[in-house]
């Protein structure tokens, strides 16, 4: 046995050999992009943190219980459901037009040149010229924009607490 392969962890010397560190690295990294795309639109954050726990799964079979992978995939499907309908149902409620969604989305697009703020300012601000060009009047178009920031800010908000919760689990699995 190789001593440079030898980690401490909660008491115990663990033997890791190189396609081990890959596979759990891989984890890791996976747990940590997903919860990058709570905020980027460009990326699936729960499916992505997901794959974090199946490879935690699959690595020894009991770092991460199948009980816990139901029950985040159940989650995980929720979510991504959620995250393209709540958009278009709170915009519906407002009375907006497909131009305040289209308005939303690029500007998000756009606020991620300006991230922090311009995340949370983009898709306010698109929905809302995005329902002028649709020639609404001001204050409905105030109120698209309202609800469309609000569906934003929920489904970023689930997101990022599922993937914070992926995180826990796969930092736990490694210890």
């Amino acid at each position: 046995m190789n001593t440079e392969n030898l980690i401490f962890a909660s008491g115990i010397l663990i033997y890791l050999d190189v396609m081990e560190y890959v596979w759990l690295t891989l984890a890791v990294v996976s747990a940590l992009v997903g919860l990058a795309g709570a905020l980027l639109p460009m990326l699936p954050g729960p499916p992505v943190s997901y794959v974090a726990l199946w490879m935690m799964y699959l690595y020894d079979g009991n770092s991460v219980s199948s009980a816990t992978l139901w029950v985040m995939g159940a989650l995980m499907l929720v979510l991504t459901v959620i995250d393209y309908l709540a958009p278009v149902w709170l915009t519906k409620i407002g009375g907006g037009s497909k131009n305040a969604m289209r308005g939303a989305t690029i500007g998000l697009l756009v606020g991620l040149f300006y991230a922090p703020i311009g995340l949370i300012v983009g898709p306010f601000l698109g929905a809302l010229i995005g329902e002028l060009l649709a020639k609404s009047p001001f204050l409905k178009a105030l109120k698209v924009a309202s609800l469309s920031f609000l569906a934003f800010i929920l489904t970023t908000g689930l997101k990022f607490f599922y993937g914070i919760g992926v995180i826990c689990i796969t930092v736990g699995a490694l210890l």
